[in-house]
């Protein structure tokens, strides 16, 4: 396993769902939810969503011929669907579900608080785009197994800082909270249109550069 390869997928990964992009859909989720329930829900969704990245890190040749996926197509995809969530974030959208307190009665706080997590976090767009992506740059299975690693150590990562700053996460303010959500989700949304601008540019749509 190279470690050159290894650094470079852990970065690419701590990048686009490390805490920085996460820490914030678990700091409205801890606002509802006792400090039990949230240490609960932190280890379920982080263990989902590692389970997701392996899968989809071992599964990327098979899955992208049996539907005829082009990277092009994964980033285009992606890049509209992290875009729209992004978007959202901006005007105070808040995707995913489970804000009904009469489903979550029904469902349980970790089944609603999963589907809070879901886009975010224990699926999002952007990291899976990025999980295929990188894992179709060689057919090999030591090639698969360093982006595996790569993500279950951005996961774990995830894990331990919300876990360290549960109290801090339970403690602020739903303002600056607000505040927070609009300017990640601008950043977020030039995140989603460059991805979606690269899978252009895979297609040979070539845009002008421009002078300064």
């Amino acid at each position: 396993m190279s470690a050159f390869n290894l650094s470079s997928a852990f970065i690419t990964f701590f990048a686009v769902v490390g805490p920085p992009k996460v820490l914030l859909a678990f700091a409205h989720t801890a606002k509802t939810r006792e400090p039990a329930e949230l240490r609960q829900l932190t280890a379920v969704s982080t263990l989902v969503a590692a389970v997701v990245g392996v899968a989809m890190a071992f599964a990327a040749d098979p899955l992208t011929s049996f539907f005829h996926i082009s990277d092009q197509s994964l980033q285009l995809a992606g890049g509209v669907i992290f875009f729209i969530y992004a978007v959202a974030l901006v005007l105070g959208i808040h995707l995913g579900g489970g804000s009904d307190p009469d489903e979550e009665d029904e469902s349980g706080p970790l089944a609603a608080g999963l589907r809070e997590l879901l886009l975010p976090y224990v699926a999002s767009p952007l990291a899976i785009t990025a999980v295929l992506v990188e894992s179709l740059e060689k057919d090999t299975f030591s090639w698969h197994l360093t982006i595996a690693s790569a993500y279950l150590a951005v996961a774990a990562i995830n894990c331990l800082c919300v876990l360290a700053l549960s109290q801090i996460l339970r403690r602020t303010h739903q303002t600056s909270l607000e505040v927070l959500s609009r300017l990640l989700g601008l950043l977020l949304a030039a995140v989603g249109a460059e991805l979606f601008l690269t899978g252009l540019e895979g297609l040979g749509v070539h845009f002008a550069q421009a002078k300064y």
